[in-house]
């Protein structure tokens, strides 16, 4: 059988191997000093270019793909950031845009406040609106944060800078519930601005203001602003409470009707005033309008509002 077990070299085998080694690389070195070894190098680096090239591709694509890894990395936190400020940012220009027309509407209750100085009124927030159905009518009312500590009483008007908006009806400790205008409970005695006919304006189930009293006879137009006309001693003159918007005028009928569109808008109620003192008997300005005719005559009773009902023209008597 054949002995496979190698034997041990000896040091003479190592000696040999070094000196050949040695010469290769004395060679190696003459060939390059004297150039003969450029063609040999030309021809290794022609055949290793491919791999060579292939290899540094490869590499450069896998540090790409890390580099890569971490800019995704990056821009999704620095997205993340810009998200959560814009968030920020949008809530602060909320927050600014609701003092700004908390502002304006404080400006302008201010400036009617101003346009009025004999009249004492306390400011109030809307706190909760009421609509609520009894078993005869429906109720439409609102509450504010004012009650009977602030002063505050039944009967009391409520108004904005727009018109007019309805009276308080009832009172407790630190709130007050005021039945609206619009309420078919609700009533105003009326003047129309520029042909000074009386009436009485009240609300409906369907939420429409109408003008009901009117004098038969003399003509009116739609577009006319519509006042309180502080008869009945229940709200203040000069008060706008909204614009004709459609006549109902028989022939035969005793009076006249119109339905007037609120000056105040009922559903987006924030702020209201509410006068303190008012007097019946005080006289305020009226609009600087020239009547149409002088009203003069008996009067119609409805609820605590008096309405005249005949009508003389300017210069003739009654």
């Amino acid at each position: 059988m054949r002995n496979t077990e190698r034997r041990p070299r000896g040091i003479g085998d190592l000696w040999i191997r070094l000196i050949i080694l040695v010469l290769a690389a004395l060679l190696l070195i003459a060939l390059q000093i004297s150039g003969n070894l450029r063609p040999v190098q030309s021809a290794v680096t022609q055949l290793a270019s491919p791999a060579q090239l292939s290899a540094t591709g490869v590499t450069a694509s896998i540090a790409d793909f890390f580099a890569s890894l971490l800019q995704l990395r990056t821009l999704q936190q620095d997205a993340a950031e810009l998200s959560a400020r814009n968030a920020q940012m949008q809530a602060e220009i909320n927050t600014l845009l609701e003092v700004e027309t908390e502002n304006e509407q404080l400006r302008s209750m201010l400036n009617f406040a101003q346009s009025r100085p004999r009249l004492e009124l306390r400011g109030a927030q809307i706190v909760a609106r009421v609509i609520g159905e009894e078993s005869t009518n429906f109720l439409d009312s609102i509450l504010i944060d004012l009650g009977r500590v602030h002063g505050i009483e039944v009967g009391m008007p409520v108004v904005t800078d727009r018109g007019l908006v309805g009276r308080i009806s009832d009172v407790t400790d630190t709130a007050s519930k005021i039945l609206l205008l619009t309420d078919p409970s609700s009533s105003a005695s009326a003047l129309l601005s520029i042909s000074r006919l009386n009436g009485v304006v009240s609300g409906s189930p369907g939420g429409e203001l109408i003008m009901d009293f009117i004098p038969q006879g003399p003509t009116f137009e739609e577009g006319e602003t519509v006042l309180t006309s502080g008869l009945g001693g229940r709200f203040p003159k000069g008060i706008v409470i909204g614009t004709v918007t459609r006549i109902d005028s028989q022939p035969n009928a005793v009076f006249q009707r119109a339905v007037v569109e609120p000056s105040v808008d009922f559903g987006s109620l924030e702020l209201v005033l509410v006068i303190t003192n008012f007097d019946p008997n005080e006289v305020l300005p009226d609009f600087d309008l020239q009547p149409a005719a002088v009203l003069t005559g008996t009067a119609v009773i409805t609820g605590t509002d008096t309405v005249t009902t005949t009508v003389a023209p300017a210069g003739e008597a009654p």
